[in-house]
C-alpha cells in the first residue's frame, strides 16, 4: 500500500509534526516513517496506524481509489 506522500506531508505540516513524532505516535520506526514520507510503500497495518494518528480514513491518505475490504475489516476498529 502506498500513502500519498504529498497528503502525508500536508497533514504533518498542519500539525507541525516531525517524522520522529509521527513514528512515536504511530508506533513505527523512524526509518519506516521517513521512507513512507519519501514515497515508499508500506503494509496495510502501518498505513492504518498512520491514518489513526491523523484521525483520517485510509482512502484519504492512500494513492489508491479505495482500500480492499479485508484490510478495512482487519485493521480498522
Amino acid at each position: 500500500m502506498r500513502i500519498n506522500r504529498i497528503k502525508l506531508a500536508a497533514e504533518m505540516a498542519r500539525r507541525d509534526m516531525t517524522v520522529t513524532k509521527l513514528s512515536e505516535l504511530a508506533g513505527i520506526s523512524r526509518l519506516t516513517a521517513s521512507n513512507i514520507k519519501r514515497g515508499a510503500s508500506c503494509s496495510s497495518e502501518t498505513a492504518v496506524k498512520i491514518a489513526k494518528v491523523f484521525n483520517a480514513s485510509l482512502e484519504s491518505l492512500t494513492e489508491q481509489e479505495g482500500i480492499k475490504l479485508w484490510a478495512r475489516e482487519r485493521y480498522e476498529t
